[in-house]
């Protein structure tokens, strides 16, 4: 018997003076036991089942990371933002909880109530096809940045899914491969982003991954999910899997694990399966109503059961939102190369600039996998540069009769590029594209290479030859306009590397055997906490470009490094100060970088961690006086011996800089525990 409306209205379950839990617990014993089993898969691809006879709609769920997206067919265009690599390359929490902000009211214009964002796997390997969906190589970057992006999208009351839980850090044999890491990897590299979301922003969906983590499958490792996650952590939303993740699991191993909802449809939740795992008593009604209790707990926070007027109100492809596109992708745009100051290009003395490359006129919002995205408009560079350039210089194709010749190359959302379901099959760009930046080069001096990709690419066959490179990765909607204002200078860039770019493929860490990229069953990660540059400036590999790296149009000068102690002790609160002045003659930003290196330990440690950052934007001649905390958990490193965080007592270096590979001041300060 199917309840009236009022009649539903009068329960405990809806009344929203009553506490959360409440709410909660109410609706709980309400449930038959085959509704439970009904409320634990998906249906059509995108939402829960409905409970009728107590009025429990369905729960909406979309893509995706650079953008919500609804649907297959572009029916409900939503504002397309910059890939999360280019996000990040921004080095700035603040425009990451906009984002956050922003694609909430769209997944709320849309009637949804959770966005199945951000990624947050680490960068392991440049060959991961799914490197531009991801943030960064780095732990403490990579946490910064989530916990923006959560605390911005759960403040609408829509729920942030945070995936792919864990070590899903490449594509190849996603769906079968068991990641082999050691729980030292775990806890220094791979762990902390998690961790934070859930202690710093109370995330309220984690989705697990397709594959296994040291032998065990995502949405069935009770360590994972039910030890760590939920009860070291304090977790308290609900796991749904990620789509089809649970082909090769069993009913009470997802049930036992903590898993709450496969998705997209029943496969070990069909109601006849979950049936017979109970009866043979191989899960209990207690994890079940746990699981069921955690996603009804996110269906109250989301507003599921209360009056639509009491909600956040949404909104979409709004001017703020396309403006917000812009802005992370003006902050995001890297330069990499600048000899000789050739840009920024004056639009007062150029002539005539030719533009060239298969990516000039690339759309990059369709395809990729789950990051697809259908925008109302997409601005390509070449259309970007000629409304740059409208009257005022000509654009032509001959690089030979030009003042500079514009090259936009890289990869695209093909498969065995950057896309999901792939990994990539080669490091370097496609020969035709090689072959046109070593021939313009030889026409014309002033040569500029714009990257339109989402991972580090080899440079050495072209590099040395190139006065100018920029990195654009995929700047979404805006991001042809991005690029000319960057190019022209209407934009000082202040984007830095989120990821190590090597010079060739062997010299990163994950590419020492097919042992350890991409493996075959198991895929081993022998190179444990050395990832990035963790390993590149402990090994004393010169990159292409280093981890932080990112030029600007002016310049920037580190002075009056100051500590208020030289030790510190168990309890106490390390404060750092230095001074940034802006020593060049244009506005413009700069990352300045901490890291901590502990020289004489016990363990192995890197050369260098990051601990702080902070983002600056200076005047011609300004100084500012930058201020930073570190704690003695910022000196630790997981014990694998004692299974416990240590800190030993020593000599530490403070060093600091503008990226891992230009430290620019540094001191040393004693720990002592005491």
């Amino acid at each position: 018997m199917i309840m009236e409306r009022e009649d539903i209205s009068s329960l405990p379950f809806m009344n929203s003076n009553l506490s959360l839990e409440e709410r909660v617990e109410d609706l709980l014993r309400r449930l038959t036991l085959e509704e439970k089993f009904k409320l634990s898969s998906g249906r059509l691809m995108w939402y829960t089942k409905k409970i009728k006879r107590l009025g429990v709609d369905s729960f909406a769920m979309y893509d995706g990371p650079h953008g919500v997206r609804p649907d297959y067919k572009g029916e409900n265009p939503c504002t397309y933002f910059p890939c999360a690599i280019c996000r990040a390359a921004t080095w700035d929490p603040e425009l990451s909880e906009q984002f956050g902000v922003a694609i909430a009211e769209e997944v709320r214009n849309l009637g949804a109530h959770m966005i199945l964002a951000p990624g947050i796997n680490i960068q392991r390997s440049p060959m991961c096809g799914r490197t531009f969906e991801y943030q960064t190589e780095d732990p403490y970057l990579n946490k910064e940045l989530a916990v923006a992006v959560v605390k911005g999208v759960q403040s609408q009351r829509i729920a942030a899914c945070v995936k792919h839980f864990a070590c899903n850090n490449q594509e190849t044999n996603r769906f079968t491969v068991s990641s082999e890491v050691s729980e030292r990897a775990l806890q220094e590299i791979y762990l902390p982003a998690f961790k934070a979301v859930v202690e710093e922003a109370d995330a309220w969906s984690f989705m697990s991954c397709y594959n296994k983590l040291n032998g065990i499958y995502g949405s069935e490792h009770f360590n994972l999910l039910r030890e760590r996650l939920m009860k070291k952590w304090g977790f308290r939303g609900f796991v749904v899997s990620d789509w089809n993740a649970t082909a090769y699991t069993s009913t009470e191993g997802c049930v036992n694990g903590g898993l709450s909802l496969e998705m997209p449809t029943r496969n070990v939740y069909k109601e006849k399966k979950m049936h017979q795992a109970l009866e043979e008593e191989k899960f209990t009604l207690d994890y079940l109503d746990e699981n069921i209790r955690r996603m009804l707990r996110v269906m109250f926070l989301v507003g599921l059961f209360d009056e639509k007027s009491t909600l956040p109100k949404g909104s979409r492809n709004t001017p703020e939102h396309q403006e917000l596109a812009r802005r992370i992708a003006q902050n995001g745009i890297i330069l990499l190369k600048n000899e000789n100051h050739l840009l920024p290009l004056n639009l007062s003395t150029i002539q005539k600039i030719a533009i060239l490359g298969p990516n000039s006129e690339l759309k990059t919002s369709l395809g990729g996998g789950s990051s697809t995205n259908f925008p109302p408009y997409e601005i390509t560079p070449l259309e970007g540069l000629k409304e740059k350039c409208r009257n005022r210089i000509e654009i032509i194709d001959s690089p030979a009769k030009s003042d500079a010749a514009i090259l936009f190359v890289g990869l695209n959302h093909e498969k065995y590029m950057d896309a999901e379901d792939t990994d990539k099959r080669s490091f370097s760009l496609p020969k035709d594209q090689i072959d046109l930046i070593k021939n313009t080069s030889k026409i014309n001096k002033n040569t500029i290479v714009v990257l339109i990709s989402g991972s580090p690419v080899s440079m050495i066959e072209w590099i040395e030859n190139i006065p100018v490179v920029i990195e654009a990765w995929y700047a979404g909607m805006e991001g042809g306009r991005a690029i000319a204002d960057v190019i022209f200078g209407d934009i000082n860039p202040s984007g830095k590397l989120p990821i190590t770019f090597p010079k060739k493929l062997s010299d990163s860490p994950a590419h020492k055997s097919e042992k350890t990229f991409p493996g075959e069953d198991k895929v081993f990660y022998d190179e444990g906490i050395f990832v990035g540059y963790r390993h590149f400036d402990t090994k004393k590999i010169e990159p292409l470009f280093p981890f932080g790296h990112g030029l600007s149009y002016t310049e920037f000068y580190y002075k009056n490094l100051t500590i208020n102690k030289n030790k510190l002790m168990k309890n106490g609160v390390l404060d750092i100060s230095m001074d940034l002045i802006n020593s060049g003659k244009v506005k413009g930003s700069e990352v300045v970088q901490v890291y901590v290196n502990d020289p004489i330990s016990s363990v192995e440690r890197p050369l260098k961690e990051l601990k702080r950052f902070q983002k600056s934007n200076l005047n011609p001649g300004e100084q500012s006086h930058l201020f930073f905390q570190l704690t003695p958990e910022d000196l630790a490193f997981f014990d694998e011996e004692s299974h416990k965080w240590k800190i030993e007592n020593g000599i530490f270096k403070l060093l600091i800089g503008s990226s891992s590979g230009d430290i620019r001041l540094e001191t040393e300060f004693e720990y002592i525990d005491k």
